[in-house]
């Protein structure tokens, strides 16, 4: 993996524990585990949220591989410093296709497609520490997208962005008060589906992705 810096790394593991707080890095046996153990947990609640079977284990185990090759060629967006807020960043679909297709390496699961490129999203875009409250913007229609269960459901991430800083700034106990407080309709509406609004284990990757970002 090579950062903004120029340097190039091989890539090794962020540890995160339960709660989804980064507890640092640290030197693996096999290089990548970790990074793929929790991409291989966002597709498997991914697809139950869509009332469909995970992939078997080999394709699931393929895809975290493929996606973590693709990364190492790539690299990490540049980490901010303390001063720095940073700005949201955009993939045109000329520059995000070609890196889904590696990523699927020919699969043709149209699920697994969706997951694909929000997940290329998410190690890709730039880091930023202003949410854009996409998650409570409300449509002409008076329809907040981001609130209603189905439609959150084909979203790996819940209702926020893929590369939403409260990820990495909330604990799991502050998100989950935050976004209880600013549903329309209601705590209770959120807290019984709090799984698909909120996934665990995507903060665990985002925060993993965070910390990777910043090894030295």
């Amino acid at each position: 993996m090579t950062n903004a810096g120029g340097r190039r790394a091989k890539l090794s593991g962020a540890r995160v524990d339960m709660a989804g707080k980064s507890t640092g890095l640290r030197a693996m046996s096999d290089p990548g585990a970790e990074f793929a153990g929790l991409v291989e947990a966002v597709l498997t609640r991914f697809f139950a949220q869509n009332a469909r079977p995970a992939p078997p284990d080999a394709e699931r185990a393929a895809f975290a591989a493929r996606l973590r090759g693709l990364v190492e060629a790539r690299g990490l967006p540049r980490p901010l410093t303390a001063a720095e807020r940073g700005a949201p960043g955009e993939m045109s679909d000329e520059e995000c296709a070609p890196l889904v297709a590696r990523v699927l390496g020919g699969a043709d699961e149209p699920l697994l497609a969706v997951a694909a490129r929000q997940l290329v999203k998410a190690c890709f875009y730039p880091e930023f520490k202003t949410c854009r409250d996409s998650f409570r913007e409300v449509s002409p229609d008076g329809s907040c997208r981001r609130q209603e269960l189905e439609r959150v459901r084909g979203r790996v991430s819940g209702a926020h962005c893929v590369d939403c800083p409260h990820w990495v700034a909330l604990t799991p106990a502050q998100h989950e008060k935050y976004l209880a407080r600013e549903w329309r309709a209601g705590a209770a509406d959120f807290a019984a589906h709090r799984a698909v609004f909120l996934p665990e284990d995507f903060r665990a990757l985002r925060q993993w992705l965070h910390a990777w970002a910043r090894r030295r």
